[in-house]
């Protein structure tokens, strides 16, 4: 784990693993989303809003694997001190975020028709709707604390209690009385048709690739602008010496 605990070895492999990550997940995802608008058929129950499917479920698996990889990241900068892992935490809250917005922006083009409504407060919706505000904090907490310099350790704290989060939103639809549908893809099982669960598996892959290559974009990004202050304040303080 700690072979990539050099920046400039990180950043050797981030070099080319980025753009290949960011170009087979558009190649993916565009595959996925085409063949679900064009060709995919319309639900005996859900009629044509059955192609928001792959979108919508991809993302929300996407929302809840960004802070999962933001908890991950965080437990390995407190227990093993990786000098990487903040700056991975901080790089996935931002797609992280967007992924849960889309889902819930999808969700409620998906629930308009299907259920009569934009918007209801059941447990899967809401808790979803705290992740993007969970999301919102750790990148307001994290970006205050890399401002003033303070160690990232209470980001990763926070990072970890939200966490708890994530198996209330994968079980809210079996704990509570929900208009929410109930999991239809469980551990090696699927309710769903091939006609529709293969362009979501699709879309899903391709979402994470995507994802992936966002989150080393932007830890290439964070890495540089800390580089860039260090060499300024080097340069500062020896302008000082000097006078």
């Amino acid at each position: 784990m700690h072979g990539f605990a050099n920046p400039a070895r990180f950043l050797r492999l981030a070099r080319w693993l980025t753009p290949l990550m960011l170009l087979a997940g558009l190649v993916l995802v565009a595959g996925s989303l085409i063949h679900s608008y064009f060709n995919m058929p319309p639900d005996r129950l859900m009629g044509d809003s059955v192609k928001i499917l792959p979108l919508h479920v991809a993302t929300a698996w996407l929302g809840m694997g960004g802070w999962t990889t933001i908890a991950i990241a965080s437990l390995v900068e407190l227990v093993w001190r990786h000098p990487l892992a903040a700056i991975a935490a901080r790089a996935a809250a931002v797609p992280g975020a967007v992924f849960t917005f889309v889902c819930l922006a999808t969700g409620s083009i998906w629930g308009r028709p299907t259920w009569g409504t934009w918007w209801v407060w059941d447990g899967r919706l809401t808790s979803m709707l705290v992740l993007l505000f969970l999301y919102f904090g750790y990148i307001a907490l994290s970006g205050a604390l890399a401002r003033e310099g303070a160690s990232s350790r209470i980001a990763a704290i926070f990072g970890l209690v939200g966490a708890i989060n994530i198996p209330i939103i994968n079980r809210s639809v079996v704990w509570w009385n929900s208009l929410h549908q109930p999991p239809s893809i469980t551990m090696g099982n699927s309710a769903i048709d091939p006609v529709y669960l293969w362009p979501l598996l699709v879309a899903v892959a391709g979402f994470s690739l995507l994802f992936g290559g966002v989150v080393l974009a932007r830890m290439r990004t964070i890495l540089a602008d800390m580089q860039a202050e260090a060499r300024l304040r080097r340069k500062a303080m020896q302008v000082a010496e000097g006078l």
